[in-house]
């Protein structure tokens, strides 16, 4: 499995929902963008059920750690939840599968990993990026970082115990480090 990082440019963020759109669906779109406002491991989040959902918090368990991940809704992905609600009433899962619905009794099921992990593979590689399910998380933890230069929160935010760890995970090199200590100088 190729290594996959963090996408550092605004725009190039916004082009990735578009051509998941118009390459794939607005569902795909929708995982990429409520998944870089949540941060969650795209294990966790396709296997979000509307009933996760209370008020503006999203209270999940992480399959991977076991630890509960209480997430307050920004905005834009109170937007998302709405939108994916109000065009699909009865269905138990924020990303479900439509396939399940194909047959008369078919069980619920969410989007497979599988499924996702091909469509951003495609537009990573339309776009020459190394993108990948976990290019949201480390993309919303990079952005974090960028903004409160704050290693603490973000490693609060993704539910991290190392600190390298996180400076990896999210894709600051040394040289970035270097320019931030020659750029300020009080």
């Amino acid at each position: 499995m190729a290594e996959v990082h963090a996408i550092k440019d605004p725009q190039t963020i916004s082009m990735i929902g578009h051509l998941l759109e118009i390459r794939f669906s607005k569902q795909m779109a929708h995982v990429w963008k409520l998944g870089i406002n949540l941060a969650l491991r795209v294990s966790d989040l396709l296997n979000l059920r509307f009933d996760d959902i209370q008020n503006d918090r999203i209270h999940v368990i992480e399959k991977k750690t076991g630890k509960l991940a209480s997430i307050k809704l920004n905005d834009k992905a109170l937007t998302i939840i709405n939108e994916i609600k109000t065009s699909h009433p009865t269905h138990d899962y924020l990303f479900q599968s439509y396939r399940c619905n194909q047959t008369k009794f078919g069980i619920p099921k969410p989007l497979s990993r599988r499924a996702v992990t091909h469509a951003f593979q495609e537009v990573g590689h339309e776009l020459k990026l190394a993108l990948g399910t976990h290019s949201m998380r480390k993309t919303r933890g990079y952005h974090l970082y960028k903004q409160s230069k704050d290693l603490g929160r973000v490693m609060k935010m993704l539910r991290h115990s190392s600190e390298g760890v996180t400076l990896r995970y999210i894709g600051i090199t040394q040289e970035e480090v270097d320019h931030d200590f020659v750029s300020l100088e009080l």
